[in-house]
């Protein structure tokens, strides 16, 4: 259960800090544990000092944006302004200073690449990079895929993401502080979807033409339980053409399609971005990425753009583009593992 946001504020917030500082003073003492624990590898796989250093970098930044963070709060007039346009850029320019250097931490640590295969910049692609809103529906499946989409929409396309979260991720203190003060919305474990629903409609509704509403239609990373319940529930709700479909994909989840339309419905002139990725599917938890993560984490994904005019309007047929591009993702997905 999520403390209440002034248990968070009082206690977890500056908890992070001192943990960074006891971390920062013992770090000789966590190197030697991240060797001896590594010894437990084979060769190649030692990673253990490799998460340590990673580890202690996360604090050191955690615990620089929350203190960033209170700055901005202070500056805004102890909170009254914080729905100011000025004060919004602030806090969007600190989530890209943040993941800027978790980026570049882990390409340095983990030797990550991510290779991106994106629509041919002609003038046509330029003319709409930054002049309409856009609806982001991307994959969902490997350690902070999330974390990168949002990376890239910042740092390389200049966008403004707006993310419906669970609301698990508040544990976390600088995402709580920050993302609860920009528009985002973070929904409960047990929240019926109708209420997933409202607040994707929210998010979409007052979008401007720098911004980006991030959905992830699969609602969580593929596992073979999931795709076999998520089969399940299709057919007994008698949508058997859909199931059949899902069970044709092989990678990923059947999308689900009532958050996508609700977006798409409440921003009709914002084009539509769908995002494969493939390289780290199979580190789901905390064990997989002890146990597999590579000595070079290489990702690859790629984009495609629906131009708003061009995006089904009616119902029905929404739901089988949105199962088109979801094949045609599973097909790219095949094709990079084959090759």
């Amino acid at each position: 259960m999520l403390p209440p946001r002034i248990v968070r504020r009082l206690v977890f917030a500056p908890l992070v800090i001192v943990l960074t500082v006891a971390v920062i003073v013992t770090l000789p003492v966590w190197l030697v544990f991240g060797f001896i624990v590594g010894l437990r590898l084979p060769p190649p796989r030692r990673r253990g000092m490799r998460l340590v250093v990673f580890a202690v970098v996360w604090l050191a930044l955690e615990s620089a944006a929350l203190i960033a963070s209170l700055e901005l709060w202070v500056a805004s007039g102890f909170g009254g302004r914080l729905s100011e346009a000025a004060h919004q850029e602030r806090h969007y320019a600190l989530i890209r200073w943040l993941l800027t250097n978790v980026y570049g931490a882990a390409v340095a640590i983990f030797r990550l690449s991510v290779a991106i295969d994106e629509p041919a910049l002609t003038g046509e692609e330029a003319a709409r990079r930054l002049t309409r809103p856009i609806i982001v529906l991307s994959r969902h499946a490997g350690p902070g895929d999330s974390f990168l989409l949002v990376y890239h929409l910042l740092a390389r396309y200049q966008r403004r993401p707006r993310i419906v979260m669970k609301a698990a991720l508040q544990f976390d203190p600088s995402v709580d502080v920050v993302i609860n003060r920009l528009p985002n919305a973070f929904v409960p474990k047990k929240i019926a979807e109708s209420g997933i629903v409202a607040e994707i409609s929210r998010l979409a509704s007052d979008m401007d033409a720098d911004d980006a509403l991030v959905i992830f239609p699969e609602g969580g990373n593929f596992t073979p339980g999931r795709r076999f319940r998520a089969i399940r529930r299709l057919r007994e709700r008698g949508l058997r053409a859909e199931a059949a479909r899902a069970e044709r994909l092989a990678h990923l989840l059947p999308p689900r399609p009532n958050g996508a339309i609700a977006a798409m419905t409440a921003c009709p002139e914002a084009d539509v971005i769908f995002v494969a990725h493939t390289g780290l599917d199979d580190l789901i938890t905390l064990g997989d990425v002890w146990r597999h993560l590579p000595e070079e984490a290489r990702i690859t994904a790629k984009w495609w753009r629906w131009a708003a005019e061009d995006v089904p309007r009616e119902r029905e047929a929404q739901i089988s583009w949105l199962f088109d591009q979801w094949t045609a993702i599973d097909n790219w997905i095949s094709a990079q593992k084959a090759s």
